[in-house]
């Protein structure tokens, strides 16, 4: 019959396409390159031994930062003491905790428009014995967010959102220096 199509015929079970095959390579390829380079997934964070008891300390006992570090030692498999507890343990302590927002720039009316939110935590470790794990530090971090002076509610909103990824960010870069101390500490 004039203008009729054959039927492409079927294929056999376990049969790949050249264009599924050149996936598989690309993939392959893609992890001997980022091999060669050095590149690697980073480890799990290692606790130091003497940590498997631990008090956080802060000056603001409500701090959301203590609270998500508490959270974040119990998964590394810590066992987190509360400040009633007596017994002498690890004491990560945060000794300051400090907020600044500044302006980047302004309008045509001199009202600022974007900001630098800072963020800024000093804290030590000391094992059970006073001894010190990670010396006093300071671990600074910004972000920069727009503030349209009409639109106070979005940026209620942002200020809030950016805060808590913050925090989040701030506790995991406590928690890789706490976990390069001690792999200083445990390599030749």
């Amino acid at each position: 019959m004039p203008g009729r199509v054959p039927l492409a015929r079927p294929r056999a079970l376990g049969q790949t396409s050249p264009m599924k095959r050149l996936p598989t390579a690309f993939v392959a390829a893609c992890l001997l390159l980022l091999s060669a380079c050095g590149f690697q997934l980073r480890d799990a964070l290692v606790l130091p031994t003497g940590l498997e008891e631990v008090r956080v300390t802060a000056t603001d006992p409500y701090s959301p930062l203590a609270q998500s570090l508490e959270r974040a030692l119990v998964q590394a498999g810590a066992d987190v003491v509360g400040a009633d507890d007596r017994r002498r343990v690890a004491s990560l302590n945060v000794l300051s905790e400090r907020w600044a927002d500044r302006p980047l720039s302004i309008d045509q009316f001199a009202r600022a428009q974007e900001f630098t939110m800072q963020y800024a935590v000093v804290f030590s470790l000391t094992d059970a014995n006073g001894d010190v794990l990670v010396p006093q530090q300071v671990v600074e971090m910004g972000r920069d967010y727009i503030a349209p002076p009409q639109d106070a509610t979005g940026t209620a909103t942002e200020r809030e959102l950016l805060t808590r990824e913050m925090q989040r960010e701030m506790t995991a870069s406590i928690l890789r220096r706490i976990d390069a101390a001690s792999r200083d500490v445990r390599s030749p």
